[in-house]
């Protein structure tokens, strides 16, 4: 036998083999692994999720590199929220198809409420034994609909997009239902950061307050050399806490707000934001990029009460604030804030 005819041979054997174990893996299951098999493998090959529901919340999860996603190409996510869905996604695996008697209720369930989940990945048009991989393109891989959980709360009902045999599917390691993983809400999504930046990219800081005018001051961060500067006088502060300024410079690596306020009643927003801020904090970096925090005070409705029984007039732990220019009415923290709305007194030298 030439060399030829023996290759032939070879590929012939090769083909026939997996041809048998095809077959006796079709013979071993009533279903197609196709219809179940509802965990992605290769998280890191996911480029964009896309979610809806039935009342046309939809939200569209895409990925710009390394660590960085964006919700419905406006907002940067949040990645402890992508980190939780790829993880749901690679470890969700199918328990058993929904019993007879129960499919048309279950199916009625997922026509009427249920997250539509489409996975595109990074594929390659040729994969030679994940070892050759060429001209990468991008596909939609995977559509599935997540419905409500099962009777016990331990999984959930799902169903592969052209199949009629919907599932019972768990996580692994996880003791309970998923289907809040998949929010169509872009609140649930979006980072709640307000400022991230580094004490060597921060050019000049301004912090404003109107009510208190004589507090107001500017910091400008040039050449490695600080300067404090008073704004009512737009004099140089000499003799200021030098840690003291350091410690409300380097706050500004990690400020987030605690709550997007989507749901206030309009006319209740517009009278606080229309009102005069307490403070309004701009930090421009070095390359130029602004961002502005302006804070109001948020009323004491939870009232609150000092050591001697009197009620304070607004909430102690609380304020409201617009960020992403005007864009965002949020709710934050002064545990948080207290860092970066320091007045300008509190840098004063302490003896």
């Amino acid at each position: 036998m030439n060399k030829k005819n023996r290759i032939i041979l070879i590929i012939i054997v090769l083909l026939a083999i997996v041809a048998a174990f095809l077959t006796a893996e079709n013979k071993s299951t009533t279903f197609r692994n196709d219809v179940k098999a509802f965990a992605v493998k290769d998280t890191a090959s996911i480029t964009k999720v896309f979610l809806a529901d039935k009342n046309n919340h939809t939200v569209l999860l895409e990925k710009n590199g390394p660590g960085q996603w964006t919700v419905n190409g406006t907002y940067k996510a949040r990645n402890s929220g992508i980190r939780l869905l790829l993880e749901t996604m690679k470890n969700l695996a199918a328990k058993y198809p929904v019993p007879n008697k129960a499919h048309n209720t279950v199916i009625s369930q997922l026509a009427a409420q249920s997250t539509k989940v489409e996975v595109y990945q990074e594929v390659y048009r040729i994969d030679l034994f994940d070892k050759i991989k060429l001209f990468p393109h991008e596909k939609l891989t995977k559509t599935y609909y997540v419905g409500g959980a099962t009777a016990d709360n331990m999984g959930n009902f799902m169903l592969m997009e052209g199949s009629d045999v919907p599932f019972v599917v768990f996580l692994l390691g996880f003791r309970g239902f998923v289907a809040p993983r998949y929010s169509t809400f872009e609140k649930d999504w979006r980072d709640h950061q307000v400022f991230k930046t580094k004490l060597y990219n921060i050019r000049e800081v301004i912090v404003e307050t109107p009510e208190k005018p004589e507090e107001s001051f500017k910091v400008i961060n040039q050449d490695d050399v600080i300067s404090l500067i008073a704004l009512q006088s737009n004099q140089q502060v000499a003799g200021y806490d030098t840690l003291r300024l350091l410690n409300f410079l380097t706050a500004f690596n990690d400020i987030r707000y605690e709550a997007l306020l989507e749901k206030m009643d309009t006319i209740k927003r517009d009278s606080i934001i229309s009102s005069v801020p307490k403070d309004i904090v701009t930090l421009i970096d070095q390359q130029g990029d602004t961002t502005t925090v302006k804070t109001f005070f948020m009323a004491n409705d939870r009232r609150f009460e000092d050591m001697e029984g009197n009620l304070y007039i607004y909430d102690v732990d609380r304020l409201y604030a617009l960020v992403n220019n005007d864009r965002d009415f949020v709710l934050i923290q002064y545990y948080v804030f207290d860092k970066i709305l320091r007045p300008l007194s509190y840098f004063n030298p302490v003896y």
